[in-house]
């Protein structure tokens, strides 16, 4: 079990949701669907929100919300119908409207990286809706969780472009 533990972990990154795949996720190929891939890292990213202060009754009393701007996703590996996943994350950069996030799922028991997504979120005064500074206790822990990493190299999939490379 040590072994892959360490499988699981050489990124280092902070575990921040669990969840299985579900039977109503896999498609006519045998496994999950590109759509739920998406679902669960959104999913993820609720559970970052809460991590970091930005909890559903913080968004209620502020009027605040955020907006996934763009999201980048790698498929690496397959999953299957009841397949135990852990998705990680790592804030890339963060400043007082904005988060880069990077994700990882990883299967929980056979420790392969199975995708990435790469996410742009903008915190967001509901009201207009209009870009707005998040509160200090929001980014003071976002900037926590970014110095985890800063002298970390990027994965690889950071910042990556789509395109077919020809010879």
């Amino acid at each position: 079990m040590g072994s892959l533990v360490f499988m699981m972990h050489t990124t280092n990154l902070k575990e921040i949701h669990r969840l299985a795949v579900r039977p109503e996720w896999i498609d006519y190929n045998g496994h999950m669907n590109v759509a739920f891939y998406v679902m669960a890292f959104d999913q993820s990213l609720d559970s970052l929100l809460d991590l970091i202060g930005f909890t559903r009754t913080h968004r209620a009393e502020t009027g605040n919300t955020v907006y996934v701007l763009e999201t980048h996703v790698t498929y690496l590996r397959e999953v299957k119908e009841g397949d135990p996943l852990v998705i990680s994350l790592r804030v890339v950069d963060c400043d007082p409207k904005r988060m880069h996030l990077f994700l990882e799922m990883h299967h929980a028991e056979e420790g392969f990286l199975a995708a990435t997504s790469e996410q742009m979120v903008l915190h967001i005064d509901a009201s207009g809706p209009r870009a707005h500074p998040m509160a200090d206790h929001v980014l003071a822990r976002l900037e926590e969780l970014k110095a985890l990493h800063e002298n970390d190299p990027l994965p690889p999939q950071v910042g990556g472009k789509i395109g077919i490379r020809r010879k």
